[in-house]
């Protein structure tokens, strides 16, 4: 597959290669965007993103592949960052966009200097106070799927985790089955504001941000001290995401910036 046109884009420290696909090219294979994805001899990413045409009624389909070639189900910031993108390439010619993605159906709006707030599917399968053992220890957390699969775990020191190796430890156990979950390690600051560092599997280390991971966060954390929406979420990046959500939790919304990084040509 060659790529003739992509965009680089940043969700609030979440990098993606985004492309137009609507001509329906041939998928890419796994070792080709492993091979993209990767940092100083590719472009470096998180993740790819296709746009794609989707069903009557959206504006257009988004497909998400890790930098690990796996196919995901759904990416929060990756989700802003096609929004914009859709918005700049005159894609769409509106501010309030409808899309789908494995997960269904997703609305979102743009906002006044390429801020986003995405609706993400209603948080599901929670499991609180579940115990995992590690070779570094048993470590207590909650787990939610927001659309994708997330391990919450509430730490006092954030600045001290090992997330690259606690989080894989955990990102692996038996007790998240052989898909396993992304890993969480959140710190409840004050007035409704956290802070989060975040392993996410596929691109298998700790990224700058993660949306879903900022929105589970918010969710475990907003029960277990009942804090009203909205909260506000401090990535890695340092970069504040804010999520939203209705006393059931059952709709949910994400918003923060979206960064356009620079247009390429010919991606071999």
């Amino acid at each position: 597959m060659k790529i003739n046109f992509f965009m680089k884009v940043s969700g609030s420290g979440n990098d993606f290669i985004i492309v137009d696909n609507r001509d329906g090219l041939k998928r890419p294979s796994p070792s080709y965007i492993k091979k993209i994805c990767k940092e100083k001899t590719g472009v470096g990413a998180d993740g790819l993103i296709l746009l794609e045409k989707c069903e009557k009624g959206y504006d257009f389909r988004m497909v998400y592949f890790n930098n690990d070639g796996k196919e995901a189900e759904m990416c929060g910031n990756g989700g802003r960052s096609i929004v914009l993108f859709a918005y700049l390439m005159k894609i769409v010619k509106k501010k309030h966009v409808i899309f789908c993605s494995k997960k269904g159906k997703h609305t979102a709006q743009i906002k006044q200097g390429n801020v986003v707030k995405l609706q993400l599917s209603p948080p599901h399968s929670l499991r609180e106070n579940l115990k995992v053992k590690t070779e570094y220890g048993t470590f207590t957390g909650s787990f939610i799927n927001t659309g994708v699969p997330h391990f919450v775990i509430e730490v006092d020191d954030l600045e001290s985790v090992d997330v690259k190796n606690v989080g894989r430890n955990i990102r692996f156990s038996k007790v998240f089955g052989k898909d396993g979950t992304n890993v969480n390690f959140v710190k409840n600051v004050k007035n409704g504001i956290i802070k989060i560092r975040t392993y996410e599997r596929g691109v298998e280390d700790e990224t700058l941000s993660c949306g879903t991971g900022s929105v589970a966060s918010a969710v475990i954390i907003s029960k277990k001290y009942s804090i009203p929406s909205p909260l506000k979420v401090i990535a890695r990046s340092g970069e504040i995401l804010k999520v939203y959500f209705d006393e059931n939790y059952s709709e949910v919304f994400l918003e923060g910036k979206v960064t356009p990084v620079y247009f390429g040509y010919n991606l071999l």
